[in-house]
């Protein structure tokens, strides 16, 4: 693929066809395949192995503070999970963000690891670090905004969303992509939409944010439109989308700094 516009390109060529940036010798043919800290992150799975370990690192804190906080949806619920009263009495929009990075068990944060694991580093090849980034804010964003708007009492949390807004993604391309390929991709992620619907028949799943993280996912990745021709100026504006996306996450954990409350408070 051309790093600049993501298109196909062959191995012979110097000079992208569509957006005609130079192409330079392939990552395997300049660096070491595990050359990122050591060879402990292969290169294909860096940004979301640090999704990862950001969603591990809250899990760890949850499991500190719910000993102290009387339970783990008390804590959940101080360290942003989506609750409505929250939202709405309090203007707390930042949890829709900060949800999709928690976790309330093992079972849980295991599944959607694994999940998040096998899909990030696909996604993330076919659009690009910046795509990747806006598909996964906004179908977080979407998820628990549509769980919001249908189960404001219940309290949501976890990596699904995003997740599933991949998957999303993932199908846009397969559909917009009229090749063999782009068949293939579409019926392989279909399949984890079946997953998806099993999964939404037990107890507890919050079926809202899947659908609504899928629906925000398939529209991103339909408008990055993948892999039509890109010019420079549409890819650095979807790399000032994807930075844009960092910060607001950033200034939403920002936003649970502030306002965490103390255990006394949520007694």
């Amino acid at each position: 693929m051309c790093p600049n516009c993501r298109a196909f390109v062959t191995n012979s060529d110097k000079v992208c066809p569509y957006c005609n940036q130079p192409i330079g010798r392939r990552a395997v043919e300049t660096r070491d395949p595990g050359a990122i800290l050591g060879g402990l992150i292969p290169p294909g799975h860096f940004t979301t192995i640090l999704i990862l370990l950001i969603n591990a690192g809250l899990f760890a804190v949850t499991l500190v503070l719910s000993k102290s906080y009387g339970g783990d949806t008390v804590a959940l619920v101080a360290l942003g999970a989506k609750f409505g009263p929250e939202i709405t009495l309090n203007h707390e929009w930042w949890r829709l963000v900060t949800a999709g990075f928690l976790h309330g068990g093992w079972l849980h944060i295991g599944m959607n690891s694994w999940a998040l694991y096998s899909l990030g580093a696909v996604t993330e090849h076919i659009y690009g670090t910046a795509r990747f980034l806006v598909i996964y804010f906004l179908a977080t964003v979407a998820g628990f905004y549509l769980s919001f708007v249908y189960s404001p009492q219940q309290v949501s949390i976890g990596a699904s969303a995003g997740i599933t807004g991949l998957i999303g993604a993932m199908i846009a391309w397969g559909v917009a992509n009229r090749s063999r390929i782009g068949s293939d991709v579409r019926n392989q992620f279909i399949q984890w939409v079946v997953y998806l619907v099993a999964i939404g028949l037990l107890p507890g799943v919050d079926n809202s944010a899947h659908l609504g993280g899928f629906v925000g996912g398939f529209a991103v990745g339909w408008v990055a439109g993948v892999p039509l021709p890109s010019s420079r100026e549409r890819e650095a504006m979807w790399r000032v989308l994807g930075a844009v996306s960092v910060m607001i996450t950033a200034y939403c954990f920002l936003m649970v700094y502030l306002h965490f409350p103390t255990p006394d408070q949520l007694r």
